[in-house]
C-alpha cells in the first residue's frame, strides 16, 4: 500500500514562516500530481497549491506570493513553504498524492490511485 506521513505544521505567529512536509511511501512506481489542501474549523476542504510531476505549479489567490509549492520526486516527497501568515491560514493541511501506480506484494500493479495524509495542524495566531 501507500502512505502519505506530514510533518512540519504547528502554532506561529502572524507574519511568521513554516514548512510543512509530506513524503508518500511504499513501492511506488509514478505519481502525477502532489497537492496541499486545507480545512478551517466549520469551513470545507480547499486546494491550498498544486504541482505536477514536471514541476507545473498552481495556487489558491488567497496563498499566491506567499506559499511555495515544490516535490522532490526521487523522494516521492512534496513541500509547501509558507510564508507571512495570517491568522486565516489556521487550519489542518492535508498532502494528496494523485494517480499513484504502485506495486503491491502479490507483484501485481495497482492504480492509478488517490491518497491522502492524516493532516497536520496549522495554527497562526494574531
Amino acid at each position: 500500500q501507500v502512505q502519505l506521513v506530514e510533518s512540519g505544521g504547528g502554532l506561529v505567529q502572524a507574519g511568521g514562516s513554516l514548512r510543512l512536509s509530506c513524503a508518500a511511501s511504499g513501492k511506488i512506481f509514478n505519481i502525477n500530481d502532489m497537492a496541499w489542501y486545507r480545512q478551517g474549523a466549520g469551513k470545507q476542504r480547499e486546494l491550498v497549491a498544486a504541482i505536477t510531476n514536471r514541476g507545473v505549479t498552481n495556487y489558491a489567490d488567497s496563498v499566491k506570493g506567499r506559499f511555495t509549492i515544490s516535490r522532490d520526486n526521487a523522494k516521492n516527497t512534496v513541500y509547501l513553504q509558507m510564508s507571512s501568515l495570517k491568522p486565516d491560514d489556521t487550519a489542518v493541511y492535508y498532502c494528496k498524492a494523485e494517480d499513484v501506480i504502485y506495486g503491491l506484494p502479490t507483484g501485481w500493479t495497482q492504480g492509478p490511485l488517490d491518497f491522502w495524509g492524516q493532516g497536520t495542524q496549522v495554527t497562526v495566531s494574531a
